[in-house]
């Protein structure tokens, strides 16, 4: 798996920072300075300065609700596509977890939505559909969870199971912090460091939100799940080629048992979850040899 850049500094942003600010510091090229042909150059009291505005800040919502506002909103989406059993203790968490999203969001760009609406449907329902699929095993590590997703939504369900968020980006880890110390959420670790093979935290579940292909998936959690576990894998409709890839590579370890398509609720959005169970222990891995330092634990 190729590892997250963990400096969280885009080289592109930064040669565009660079370029801006040198051109602020340097003033306009000589060809504006001088206008048309035959004027004297303007006085510099009758110029203007532009500020150039540097990269890297992030589109914020419009208007981010309160936890009440959200909370009734949220009720009405639900209800709207299917959800109308979640309780008002756990809709109301679902508000709590999306404010605090929204104010992060401009400086921290965690999510491309930034409607409620959106939020709602494409993050909640798209998480919270899955236990009505399948039987989640315990504990559960959401690999990659970036700011929460799908680990923080199934934690308002499973309140008293324990769910391990593992994401390998320290802004997103501290975020993840927040909202467990801010929310007191219970037995809810955090992994600050990237899931690969020499990851040996034991669990019996593992699900994502999988956008890597099904065998560096698999391949990655093969030292923590344990035999007989399970690996969730929220793909989109386009996942067939992967499949019988993942299993000429890795069917002696790994059973796919679910398959199921399914469509989010009065959408079209299309989904499939493929539900993996490892059926045989794998050798460890070669510690001595892992590529980078394991990076820090955030319990």
């Amino acid at each position: 798996m190729a590892h997250k850049n963990k400096t969280n500094i885009s080289p592109y942003k930064t040669r565009q920072n660079a370029r801006l600010e040198r051109q602020e510091r340097q003033g306009p090229p000589a060809s504006e300075k001088s206008g048309k042909a035959g004027n004297q150059a303007a006085p510099a009291a009758t110029a203007t300065k532009v500020t150039p505005k540097l990269m890297g800040k992030h589109k914020r919502p419009d208007e981010i609700y309160s936890i009440s506002e959200a909370t009734d909103r949220l009720a009405d989406i639900f209800r709207n596509h299917d959800f109308n059993d979640l309780g008002y203790p756990t809709i109301e968490k679902l508000a709590h977890f999306y404010r605090l999203l929204m104010l992060n969001q401009e400086k921290e760009n965690f999510t491309r939505l930034l409607k409620l609406r959106d939020i709602a449907i494409k993050h909640y329902v798209d998480c919270l559909i899955v236990p009505r699929l399948t039987e989640l095993q315990f504990p559960l590590l959401d690999m990659g969870t970036g700011p929460g997703f799908p680990g923080i939504p199934l934690k308002f369900l499973y309140p008293d199971k324990q769910i391990i968020l593992g994401e390998g980006v320290q802004r997103r880890v501290e975020f993840l912090k927040h909202v467990r110390d801010e929310m007191k959420l219970t037995q809810l670790d955090i992994i600050g460091r990237n899931i690969n093979p020499y990851c040996v935290y034991p669990v019996q579940g593992v699900i994502t939100r999988a956008v890597e292909d099904i065998r560096n998936t698999l391949s990655n959690v093969l030292s923590c799940l344990q035999t007989g576990g399970k690996v969730y894998l929220m793909k989109g409709p386009g996942v067939d080629p992967e499949i019988p890839l993942a299993e000429k590579e890795l069917g002696e370890f790994y059973k796919l048992e679910q398959d199921v398509a399914y469509v989010l609720p009065h959408t079209e959005q299309k989904r499939r979850l493929l539900v993996y169970k490892k059926i045989k222990m794998a050798p460890l891995p070669d510690f001595e040899e892992e590529p980078w330092p394991g990076g820090e634990d955030g319990f």
